[in-house]
């Protein structure tokens, strides 16, 4: 309608004023009812043609959506595992911090797991003891050994050297005798030395083996105890948070609730433009936005980011042949706008549904000297036609809260 006014300054009254005060036609006269559009035939046809035109110029060099809206990102509150729960830590809606426990599921089997572990390391530990006890044994023994060698060892050089001196004063079995005690001691000591060297080995090696073991069980029991409590992994708040104690709870039921991280949905709107903008969105455009959880208010953006690719288009590997004729919706370019200045978005409630106006600038083509003067005129009347969408986005925050509140029917 405003578009059909503006042309209408510019076409019908030229052509009326013309028939009026050039040709002395008077309206109720010869210009009536019936003869409008044979009287005004020309005006009323170039304004139809040139609303068309201004109209299809403003949508295309100036796109506006109402498919725009404050997305934010949850995070829904499952549990590592599956187990009833045995305490609840939030109410339905509260705020928490990272690391805070949102609840707690029963332990029993994973602390007794745990009980398990430390008792085995405290096993180890007592193995580990006797094991260095047996080495001091050893070592006694082993010199227990060696004298008991030397002794037979020392009596059967004495015995030698009689023998030696005086053949025969020495009967030759007990040299014999003697010789076979001095490596039954000798065997002695081997024995004591393999002993020592068994429980040396124990030490330094099969315990610390064995202790290290009992440490990785008893830290991997201590990491499903931890998988118990069900913490907020970000600073946010919760929502919706049914969970209560006594409850039975896993990865495939549907999430205790949801955590809605700080700051979510306060740094842009997502705004969704037909297809045949596609030329037109670039990042760097300025923008404006209302939005019907905060009315009356226009809210400066400016696009930081156009997604390359149409949702619409996207497909999954199956068993089926695409068939272009599904696609019963052309889908829509997605853009990310971010306020103009700090703080734009204060006041508006994430989610909020938003009208979004994008405006083409051109101003750098047409202060380049190269530019002719042609385009330059023609340029300037695109940018100029951008008041009038501002203004169609002025009005159109006017009439929301009247549209929403009086004109829906609820």
């Amino acid at each position: 309608m405003l578009e059909l006014m503006i042309c209408s300054l510019v076409t019908i009254l030229p052509d009326y004023l013309y028939r009026r005060y050039r040709q002395g036609k008077r309206f109720g006269k010869e210009i009536t009812f019936f003869s409008v559009w044979y009287e005004l035939r020309w005006g009323i046809t170039g304004c139809l043609m040139l609303t068309i035109g201004l109209i299809t110029m403003i949508f295309y060099f100036h796109p506006s959506t109402t498919s725009a809206a404050i997305y934010f990102r949850t995070v829904p509150i499952l549990p590592e595992g599956s187990g009833r729960v045995a305490e609840v830590n939030v109410g339905f809606t509260a705020d928490v911090k990272k690391g805070d426990v949102l609840f707690r599921l029963d332990s029993s089997k994973q602390d007794a797991a745990l009980e398990t572990a430390k008792r085995k390391i405290a096993e180890v530990e007592a193995s580990l003891i006797s094991a260095r006890t047996d080495i001091a044994k050893a070592d006694a023994q082993i010199g227990e050994a060696r004298a008991s060698h030397q002794q037979a060892k020392d009596e059967l050089e004495v015995k030698t050297e009689l023998q030696r001196r005086n053949p025969g004063i020495v009967p030759q079995r007990d040299i014999e005798k003697l010789q076979v005690l001095v490596d039954q001691r000798q065997a002695g000591i081997d024995v004591a030395t393999a002993a020592r060297e068994s429980s040396l080995l124990r030490v330094s090696t099969l315990l610390p083996a064995e202790r290290a073991s009992a440490e990785a069980a008893q830290a991997q029991a201590q990491v499903d105890v931890d998988k118990t409590y069900v913490r907020a992994g970000v600073d946010g708040r919760v929502e919706q948070f049914l969970v209560r104690t006594g409850d039975v709870v896993n990865q495939l039921m549907r999430p205790a609730g949801v955590l809605i991280p700080d700051g979510a949905g306060r740094r842009s709107v997502q705004a969704g433009f037909g297809q045949i903008e596609a030329q037109v969105m670039k990042p760097g455009m300025v923008a404006e936005a209302t939005c019907i959880s905060k009315p009356w208010t226009i809210i400066p953006l400016v696009v930081t980011s156009v997604q390359d690719f149409i949702a619409a288009g996207q497909f999954r590997t199956g068993e089926l042949l695409i068939d272009p004729q599904n696609l019963q919706r052309p889908g829509s370019i997605l853009v990310f706008l971010e306020p103009l200045y700090k703080g734009g978005l204060e006041g508006v409630t994430p989610g909020s549904a938003c009208i979004v106006n994008a405006y083409t600038s051109n101003h750098d083509i047409i202060s380049d000297p190269k530019t002719g003067a042609l385009k330059g005129v023609a340029l300037h009347a695109v940018d100029a036609t951008g008041l009038v969408h501002a203004l169609l986005l002025r009005i159109q925050a006017l009439l929301l809260p009247i549209k929403t509140l009086v004109l829906s029917g609820h």
